[in-house]
């Protein structure tokens, strides 16, 4: 591990993209008084998140970072609903252009998103240190404003703010005895729908010249399927760490339906074909007789895939002051958000709160969170230095932490919606009308894109632009 000072006024745990953007917001200000570290050696190397919407590149011109990412992303103007067999409806991005420079959803991975703030970070002199485990939190002992966070090999740094940007499972957010539930449920999991457990992978297909496969969404009585092409410029991060591919490269996701069974870890591509043949546009079908064109698809090569279950939760605060004792395991703190002993703790990103993948939101509301979180810290900063400290500055910490937590809930509600509407389960609506629920979404859908008020309505929401 890269030596580390021993004091600094910021500490980041956690560098994928909130605390790569919260480093970078902060440079942005003119302030370099701070440490970034991460758990794990290198970053992650898998796509993960894919799209990057209009709200969040807006957030990103801000501090400067919009544009080198924008260059390695593909933009796209329409996201297709269809059915498997035919058209539904469309997202129309181009209606977002009387409220944004940035009028279409950016297709780029998150390990290329990760790279290239990486590599604007470094371009300040700054380093991410790795690994650096977070072990304990305690107050300082010489002063109760500051924290001491010691790492899994003994190595202590004492901080005025630290930032939990170290994803779900943060260690920083539990340390700190800040509680992590669905906002609805009081538990983390949402309602049971086709989409309650699903795979999402990276794949090559063969059988046809696919490079018309657009961005869409099939949906079906059983589940979800969802097929994004992939930006040229991921292959050539997989060549540069020593991973030659050719050809388009495809993400998919799927719902599996319960009555499967369990996911199976690192699904193969026997089982992502079965569920492409199952769910996915008869265009992609290994079935000639079913396939339109006659010519079976089939899926060349997996680059990677995933399973993962659908649930929401949402930290209790996204700022606090710790409490008096060394925190280890699941030790709760003490909140003393509304004084001024203890050092300042801080969450953004996935530590801060979590839900579906639906509409492509999660990396979205993490990278503002952390734009915006490097302007209230400056605020701070500023406003602390001058002024006694029975003079309440906290107030500035704790709008913005209030703010965020009004916005990861609005994306929760919206994720959660979309996730019911498009894993809507195949069942009557009621005896009076002996109709499918999943058949009256599709015909909804389908009038809706005929009458013109869905595509710019989809397209508004999806965004993010008003709820940034």
């Amino acid at each position: 591990m890269t030596s580390m000072p021993n004091n600094t006024s910021v500490l980041i745990v956690g560098a994928g993209p909130s605390g790569l953007v919260t480093a970078l917001s902060l440079l942005h200000h003119g302030f370099k008084d701070f440490i970034v570290v991460d758990a794990v050696e290198q970053g992650e190397n898998t796509s993960r998140a894919l799209v990057v919407h209009a709200a969040t590149l807006e957030a990103l011109d801000t501090i400067d970072c919009g544009e080198e990412i924008i260059a390695k992303g593909t933009k796209t103007k329409s996201i297709n609903v269809r059915s498997r067999s035919s058209k539904l409806v469309s997202t129309d991005f181009s209606s977002l252009d009387k409220h944004t420079r940035h009028p279409y959803a950016l297709i780029v991975p998150q390990n290329l998103t990760e790279y290239v703030l990486g590599e604007k970070i470094k371009g300040y002199g700054v380093t991410v240190h790795r690994p650096c485990k977070v072990a304990s939190m305690k107050r300082n002992e010489n002063d109760d404003h500051l924290t001491d966070v010691t790492f899994e090999d003994g190595k202590t740094i004492t901080a005025k703010y630290v930032v939990g940007a170290d994803g779900a499972r943060s260690v920083v957010r539990r340390m700190a005895g800040i509680g992590f539930t669905d906002p609805e449920t009081g538990e983390q999991g949402d309602r049971i729908t086709n989409l309650a457990q699903m795979i999402l992978a990276d794949v090559i297909y063969e059988g046809r010249d696919n490079n018309d496969l657009d961005f869409s969404g099939t949906i079906s009585p059983e589940s979800f399927f969802l097929s994004i092409p992939m930006p040229n410029s991921f292959n050539e991060l997989l060549a540069m760490n020593g991973q030659e591919v050719e050809g388009q490269i495809y993400r998919m996701g799927a719902g599996v339906p319960l009555a499967d069974g369990e996911i199976p870890h690192s699904p193969s591509m026997e089982y992502l074909q079965n569920l492409i043949d199952r769910f996915g546009p008869t265009m992609l079908s290994s079935d000639a007789s079913v396939n339109p064109s006659s010519t079976p698809v089939r899926i060349k090569e997996v680059i990677w895939s995933t399973r993962f279950r659908t649930h929401s939760a949402i930290a209790d605060r996204g700022f606090t002051r710790l409490g008096g004792d060394e925190l280890q395991g699941a030790t709760v703190a003490t909140d003393e958000s509304t004084t001024k002993h203890g050092g300042i703790i801080l969450l953004v990103g996935d530590a801060a709160h979590i839900h579906s993948p639906a509409g492509g939101q999660g990396m979205n509301l993490g990278i503002r969170d952390a734009v915006f979180l490097g302007e209230a810290l400056i605020k701070h900063i500023n406003a602390s230095a001058p002024q006694p400290s029975n003079v309440d500055t906290d107030y500035i910490l704790r709008e913005f932490a209030e703010e965020r937590h009004k916005r990861a809930l609005e994306v929760i509600a919206f994720t959660k919606n979309l996730l019911s509407l498009m894993g809507a389960q195949d069942e009557k609506i009621s005896w009076l009308f002996p109709i499918s629920a999943t058949t009256v979404r599709d015909w909804v859908m389908w009038l809706g894109g005929k009458l013109g008020f869905m595509p710019a309505r989809m397209a508004w929401e999806t965004s993010g632009l008003g709820r940034r």
